[in-house]
């Protein structure tokens, strides 16, 4: 896979999660939990964008570090 069809495979994935916080409840847990889908949901395409600009390649491996663990940031706050 190339860098950009990762990219474009991350947008997508931002926008499948917008799609799923539409459909939760319009409660107070709803929102709450929608806030964290969207903030964790949307950022790792821009954070895998700003690994690929790394300067250094320890700089990637850091900033990849940052996709990774915002990847999983939704399924560790359900666990």
């Amino acid at each position: 896979m190339t860098s950009s069809e990762l990219v474009e495979r991350l947008i997508k994935f931002a926008a499948r999660v917008g799609k799923v916080v539409d459909a939760l409840p319009d409660t107070r847990m709803g929102r709450h939990i929608g806030g964290q889908l969207v903030r964790s949901g949307t950022s790792p395409a821009p954070n895998y964008e700003e690994a690929c600009a790394a300067e250094s390649r320890a700089d990637f491996v850091h900033s990849s570090v940052s996709v990774l663990k915002s990847c999983a940031s939704p399924a560790l706050g359900f666990a």
